[in-house]
């Protein structure tokens, strides 16, 4: 694993799957993003989109891998580089594997479910058939702000909700609702 070594490249495309997790932000998803690139371009995009989705499916990764092989036309992506906003767990993380990727450009690590070196290591792991170089702490400051941005303001919805939950219950039952004419 090599940690932090940018490229003008690497930020470049690190910022197109930024945008990509701001769409993700936009629709209340955990915002994390992924760009798909082969030969200098990006190929397929993707987003978190689980809960808009209603499926465990629907990360980032999975997204820009499923485009990725549309565009290509084969299940194998050898000769792409995945860049991601956020390190992959371990169900995106065995996609990347399974599909032959290259190289896997990180923005920043995932502490409670990262697979690519932080909790497990399976993109490298050389009991598989196959390994991806993997590059982490790209736009890293930039990728963790859009990250905690989400959580402040998810922490502070929930907040509110508790909040407003709390004062309901403390609401008089009316006389009415007392005998039962509601």
């Amino acid at each position: 694993m090599d940690n932090c070594t940018q490229t003008d490249t690497d930020r470049r495309f690190m910022k197109q799957a930024l945008k990509q997790a701001e769409k993700a932000l936009a629709l209340g998803e955990v915002p994390v993003g992924a760009v798909m690139v082969l030969d200098g371009k990006v190929i397929a995009r993707g987003y978190n989109r689980r809960n808009t989705d209603r499926t465990t499916l629907a990360h980032a990764e999975i997204s820009c891998i499923r485009k990725a092989c549309r565009r290509v036309g084969d299940w194998r992506l050898e000769g792409c580089t995945l860049y991601c906003t956020l390190e992959p767990c371990q169900m995106c993380a065995g996609a990347l594997v399974q599909s032959r990727i290259d190289r896997v450009v990180i923005g920043t690590a995932s502490p409670k479910s990262g697979c690519s070196g932080t909790l497990l290591n399976i993109l490298q792991n050389e009991d598989f058939n196959h390994q991806a170089q993997v590059t982490i702490g790209v736009l890293q400051e930039e990728c963790v702000d859009v990250l905690h941005r989400f959580f402040k303001a998810l922490r502070a919805r929930n907040k509110e909700e508790k909040r407003l939950r709390r004062e309901a219950a403390m609401q008089p039952i009316s006389a009415e609702t007392e005998n039962g004419s509601d």
